[in-house]
């Protein structure tokens, strides 16, 4: 069985990390439905991680920063957070790393423009670098998060996270009701990680470029790959509940700006394996 890590925050609220086992994998998609940014397929070779088996929930949330209620526009406690900018993502993720006894990954300068930030109309512009040696939670880069996605080096080559029939493990238009839904209602993919297809998008670390594969192809293999150098926008992956199939396919990529907030925008939490311990039920 997968090994997991278990976090407990109370004795009544706990989430679960899956190890993802590293490899190498051709990222990207060339199918008829893939969007130019999605181009070209390029070969990637990924370490080993941990990611949440569900992306953050209200309630989880709510008891790490001390919101109540949380910021979300549909409310419910094993709903995805939503409404959380990319700022208010990178502060959860130092803020749990606090709590649980580790160090955070994320420095944190707000008085400092990022000069690697193109959006002009960003008033934040917070300037956020990884620390040396951390062994907090973090975003997951845009590479780890389509890796997983696809299923890891158990990937059995779905179109979606799980499966070729959407309905089967993602929350859309077509059977959402138009709202998010509680998280674990639906089939996992290959890894037991649910609903990376679907119900809100999620950020990740890297900067958006659409011609960043573009350089990637050049290079014969990208190891660990986070992103382009400057942007004006951060990835997000995953697809939404209003949306359509086509957003919610493994591969695409979108963008958004660092301080967007929307009720479709949530995140999931990734932890490297140093340091873990993991649940002996799954050695």
């Amino acid at each position: 069985m997968t090994p997991i890590h278990t976090e407990h925050l109370t004795d009544a609220l706990h989430f679960n990390m899956i190890h993802i086992e590293g490899g190498e994998f051709d990222m990207g998609s060339e199918s008829a439905e893939a969007l130019s940014r999605e181009k070209p397929i390029h070969r990637v070779q990924l370490d080993d991680f941990y990611m949440a088996e569900f992306p953050v929930t209200q309630e989880v949330w709510r008891e790490v920063m001390k919101e109540n209620p949380s910021p979300s526009y549909f409310t419910g406690d094993r709903r995805p957070v939503e409404q959380i900018s990319w700022y208010d993502a990178i502060e959860f993720c130092n803020a749990l790393s606090e709590r649980q006894g580790l160090k955070p990954v994320y420095e944190i300068d707000k008085e400092t423009k990022d000069p690697n930030n193109t959006h002009q109309l960003d008033e934040l512009k917070w300037l956020v670098t990884i620390k040396d040696q951390a062994n907090g939670y973090r975003l997951p880069t845009e590479a780890e998060w389509e890796y997983a996605a696809r299923g890891g080096k158990y990937s059995k080559g779905y179109l979606y996270a799980g499966s070729n029939k959407l309905k089967e493990v993602g929350w859309y238009a077509e059977n959402s009701d138009r709202e998010t839904k509680h998280v674990g209602q639906l089939q996992p993919n290959e890894l037991g990680l649910f609903e990376m297809s679907g119900n809100v998008f999620e950020w990740c670390w890297d900067w958006f470029d659409s011609d960043y594969y573009k350089e990637c192809a050049s290079k014969t293999l990208e190891k660990n790959p986070g992103g382009p150098g400057e942007g004006d926008g951060r990835v997000i992956r995953g697809g939404i509940w209003g949306g359509d199939p086509r957003g919610c396919r493994s591969t695409f990529r979108g963008n958004f700006w660092p301080y967007y907030r929307h009720d479709d925008l949530g995140f999931r939490l990734v932890l490297s394996p140093s340091q873990l311990v993991v649940d002996p039920a799954f050695l």
